[in-house]
C-alpha cells in the first residue's frame, strides 16, 4: 500500500475513560477526525475490546474502576506482542512520579484533560506515522529472514551435492594430515585426494580468491574434473591442464585459483610438486631437514591453454620424509597487535621444531598460539603427506560407483603412438577406458591400470629411450635420469609404441590378453633372472626387475618375443572378484 494513502486511512481507535462526560467528548473529536472508535468504561473491558476489535491506538484513563489503566496497559502491551500499538494515557496528573509509572506500564504519550482537537489530531497522526513505520520494518525484516532461511536451505542442499562431489576421497589414509576451517558454508579453499590406479595418491589444494557461491561455483567443475581423471589414471600435469582450461573458460575476470598438486608414487619413492600461487611448500627430510618448494606458475584460470605450464618438479624421497602444503591464510594470520605471522614464521617453526614433534602439529600450534585463539580471520588449509613404504599403505575404497551400462565382452583393438606423441600424451587412460568397458573388469581397475602402466613405462624408457635404471639409484643418478627422460623424448622419429588388447569370456569371468611392442632394441630376456621361475621379490633390486616381477605376479602368464621388445601378458579375472584381492590399488 501507498504510504500516503496508509496514513489517510481512518483508524480503528480503542477509548477507556471511566468519565461518561470526558469519554462522551474525546469519542465525538476523534470521529470528526475521520475514524473509527470503541469505548468502554474500564479496564478490564479495555483489555476484552482489544482483544476483540483489534484497534490501531488506544487512549486510556490512568485512574478507572475494576482494572486501572496501568495494568490494563501492560496486559495490552502483553497482548500486541511485536505489533507497534500507540498507548496514549488519558490523565490530569501532574506528580512524576505518577506520571513515570505511567511510562512504565507501557505508555507512549500523555494527552491532558482537557482535550484539545489540534494537539489529538497531531498526536493520532504522528503516533499513526510511528505504527506505519514500525510495520514496514516489521515486514521487511520478516521478508529478509524468510529469504534467509529459504537461501540457507538452498545452501545446504548445494552443501550435500557440493560435498557428493568433492569429497574428501583418501584425505583419511594414515599418511596423511591435514586441517580445513571453513568460515561459512561455502569458503575459498579445497582439497581433494585421490588415489591412484596403479597405486600412489594425486593431491590438490586450491585457494580461490573470494569466499561463498562464487568460489564453490569453481570448485564444483574442478572436483569432477581431479576425481573423474584421477581415476582414469591421467598424469597429474593433465589434470591441472584441464582444471585450468576449465576454470578460464568459466570463471570471471579477476578470479582465480591459486593451487598446488601433489603426486606420490610410494613404489619410486618419488614426488612429483606443482605450486601457482600458493605459499611455498616445504619437505620436511626424515632427518628433520626442511627443504624449501617454491611456487613457479602461475595460478589457475589465468592463462590461456597455449600459454599453460603443467611441468611438475621432481623429487626423490625416502620414508618417513614429510611435503607441507598450505593456503595463505597462514601467512596472513594476524595476532593482536595486527603483525602478521607470514612466512618469517613459517620459517622459525619448521626450523626449530624438534625430531620427535610431527610438523603439521608443530605449524598447527604455533599459528593457534599466535592468533591468541582467534577464530576469525582467513581460511586456513593445511596438508602434510608422509612418504612411506609401498608394503605400508592398507586398502584404500574406491569411492567412484560403478557403472550401470552394460558392454561388450568378445573384442580385440591396436593402438599404435608414434615419434613426437611418445613424448606429448600417454594412452594409459585410453587404454584403461577400453578395458574398463567390459562390466567385470571395472572392479579391477587398479591391477589393469598397474599391468598397462607397467608394460607402456618399460617399453618407453627402456625400449624406445633405452634408459638405464641403474642411474636411478642415487640422488644425482635419479636426476641425472629424469633430465635424459626429457632430452631424448625429444628425438623420438621413427620409433612407435603398439598395443594389442584381446579380451574373451570363460566360464567362470574372463581373460584380457595385452601385447606390448615397441621399436627399441630390446634386451636379453632370457638371462634375466626376473624372468626365471625361482625370482622373488627379495632378488628384485632394481626397478626394472622389480616391474617384470610386478607383470608376474598380477597375470596368469608374461611372455617375451622377437628381441625382448615383444611383451605378451595373459590376465584373468573371475565373477566372484576374488582374483587378486585388488592389491594394486596401493602399489
Amino acid at each position: 500500500m501507498d504510504e500516503s494513502v496508509a496514513e489517510s486511512r481512518p483508524l480503528k481507535i480503542l477509548i477507556a475513560d471511566d468519565s461518561d462526560t470526558d469519554r462522551l467528548i474525546l469519542k465525538t473529536l476523534v470521529k470528526r477526525l475521520g475514524h473509527s472508535v470503541f469505548d468502554v468504561s474500564n479496564g478490564a473491558e479495555a483489555v476484552r475490546l482489544f482483544r476483540e476489535s483489534d484497534p490501531d491506538i488506544v487512549l486510556l484513563d490512568a485512574l478507572m474502576p475494576v482494572m486501572d489503566g496501568m495494568e490494563a496497559a501492560r496486559q495490552i502491551k502483553q497482548l500486541a506482542g511485536e505489533r507497534m500499538v500507540p498507548l496514549i494515557f488519558l490523565t490530569s496528573l501532574s506528580e512524576a512520579g505518577a506520571l513515570a509509572r505511567c511510562l512504565e506500564a507501557g505508555g507512549d504519550d500523555f494527552l491532558s484533560k482537557p482535550y484539545n482537537r489540534t494537539i489529538i489530531e497531531a498526536k493520532i497522526n504522528a503516533f499513526n506515522r510511528m505504527r506505519l513505520m514500525h510495520q514496514t520494518l516489521s515486514d521487511q525484516r520478516d521478508l529478509i529472514r524468510e529469504r534467509n532461511q529459504q537461501l540457507l536451505e538452498e545452501q545446504k542442499v548445494a552443501k550435500r551435492v557440493f560435498d557428493n562431489v568433492a569429497h574428501t576421497g583418501c584425505l583419511d589414509a594414515f599418511n596423511i594430515r591435514y586441517h580445513a576451517s571453513p568460515l561459512t558454508i561455502f569458503n575459498g579453499d579445497v582439497l581433494f585426494a585421490a588415489p591412484r590406479p596403479a597405486g600412489g595418491m594425486l593431491i590438490f589444494i586450491g585457494d580461490f580468491t573470494g569466499h561463498g557461491l562464487p568460489a564453490a561455483i569453481g570448485a564444483m567443475p574442478m572436483a569432477e574434473i581431479f576425481y573423474g581423471m584421477a581415476c582414469k589414471g591421467f598424469k597429474s600435469a593433465d589434470v591441472l591442464r584441464e582444471i585450468n582450461q576449465k576454470l578460464k573458460q568459466i570463471l570471471p575476470t579477476g578470479m582465480f585459483c591459486c593451487a598446488g598438486m601433489i603426486e606420490a608414487d610410494f613404489k619410486l619413492d618419488q614426488l612429483r610438486f606443482w605450486n601457482g600461487g600458493l605459499p611455498d611448500g616445504w619437505l620436511i627430510r626424515e632427518t628433520g631437514e626442511p627443504q624449501v618448494l617454491p611456487s613457479r606458475h602461475l595460478p589457475l584460470g589465468i592463462l590461456a591453454p597455449d600459454q599453460f605450464d603443467a611441468e611438475m618438479e621432481t623429487l626423490a624421497t625416502r620414508p618417513g620424509d614429510r611435503l607441507l602444503m598450505m593456503t595463505d591464510g597462514f601467512l596472513e594470520s594476524r595476532n593482536a597487535q595486527g603483525e602478521l605471522f607470514g612466512e618469517a614464521g613459517i620459517c622459525r617453526v619448521l626450523e626449530a621444531q624438534g625430531a620427535d614433534q610431527h610438523p603439521f602439529d608443530a605449524l598447527m600450534g604455533a599459528v593457534h598460539r599466535f592468533r591468541g585463539g582467534d577464530g576469525e580471520g582467513d581460511d586456513l588449509t593445511l596438508c602434510c603427506l608422509e612418504m612411506v613404504d609401498e608394503a605400508g599403505i592398507s586398502a584404500i575404497p574406491d569411492r567412484n560407483p560403478p557403472s550401470a551400462r552394460p558392454g561388450p565382452t568378445e573384442w580385440h583393438c591396436t593402438y599404435e603412438i608414434r615419434e613426437r606423441t611418445l613424448g606429448d600424451f600417454s594412452p594409459l587412460p585410453l587404454l584403461l577406458h577400453i578395458c574398463m568397458e567390459v562390466p567385470g573388469l571395472r572392479r579391477k581397475s587398479g591391477e589393469i591400470y598397474t599391468l598397462l602402466a607397467e608394460l607402456y613405462n618399460n617399453a618407453l624408457e627402456h625400449g624406445v629411450l633405452a634408459l638405464p635404471s641403474e642411474w636411478k639409484h642415487s640422488p644425482e643418478g635419479f636426476g641425472r635420469y629424469y633430465e635424459e627422460r626429457r632430452r631424448r623424448l625429444t628425438r623420438t622419429e621413427g620409433h612407435y609404441i603398439r598395443f594389442g588388447l584381446h579380451h574373451s569370456m570363460k566360464p567362470s569371468g574372463g581373460r584380457l590378453r595385452v601385447i606390448c611392442e615397441d621399436s627399441g632394441p630390446g634386451f636379453a630376456f632370457r638371462d634375466h633372472p626376473m624372468l626365471r621361475e625361482d625370482a622373488s621379490s627379495g632378488s628384485a633390486a632394481r626397478y626394472a626387475g622389480r616391474g617384470l616381477l610386478l607383470l608376474k605376479r598380477l597375470s596368469e602368464s608374461v611372455t617375451f618375443h622377437q628381441r625382448g621388445n615383444h611383451v605378451e601378458i595373459v590376465y584373468d579375472w573371475d565373477f566372484s572378484g576374488a582374483s587378486s584381492d585388488q592389491t594394486s590399488t596401493n602399489r
